[in-house]
């Protein structure tokens, strides 16, 4: 394996949607709190929005569903779209009965928002979920913490890049899967600020 393919296997798996979900989730909590309480939100938000769906597509993964994480057919995404808004609705719901800041709560529902955008994009067009996941987590930091979070884009780019470099998506749907996090994190931006 090439350098260059070495470096993208390593972002895109260092950055894949769980482990960036796992990073931001917790402060964007942090700032809808206002204290510590909201690390526990924002990981109680990653643990619905990343973890579990990353847990249901690894058991399909040993099942022999799929043959790793990134599952290209996208005729078979379906179901993780699904597993993917049932976690992140009950989590939600969670939130509502715990009292959960209602920051958290619209980091969630534009997470709800952008996977049903993905959902209904990918009936017809593969789309990347990892580069939407990026997008939405940089955009949802900068609205909560200081639009100096936006240099993390950087960060998604090199997701973007690492999933061309590998050739599970073309340049157009890393971008428009950048676009649709960033998009569907734009209704919270203004709930913010």
């Amino acid at each position: 394996m090439t350098a260059p393919m070495t470096a993208a296997r390593a972002v895109t798996d260092v950055l894949q949607p769980r482990n960036v979900l796992l990073a931001g989730m917790p402060g964007i909590g942090l700032a809808a709190a206002g204290d510590w309480t909201g690390l526990l939100w924002g990981l109680l938000g990653a643990l619905c929005a990343g973890l579990v769906p990353a847990g249901y597509i690894e058991w399909e993964r040993k099942r022999g569903t799929w043959g790793d994480r990134h599952v290209v057919d996208r005729t078979k995404r379906a179901p993780i779209f699904f597993v993917i808004l049932g976690s992140v609705g009950a989590g939600s719901l969670l939130m509502v009965l715990g009292g959960a800041p209602a920051g958290i709560l619209y980091a969630m529902l534009g997470l709800w928002a952008m996977t049903v955008l993905l959902l209904a994009v990918n009936t017809v067009w593969k789309i990347s979920v990892d580069s939407a996941v990026a997008s939405a987590v940089v955009a949802l930091l900068a609205a909560v913490h200081s639009l100096w979070w936006l240099i993390a884009y950087a960060v998604a780019a090199a997701v973007c890049w690492s999933r061309v470099a590998l050739r599970y998506h073309t340049v157009a749907q890393t971008v428009a899967g950048a676009a649709a996090g960033a998009a569907t994190s734009a209704p919270f931006l203004f709930l913010v600020v």
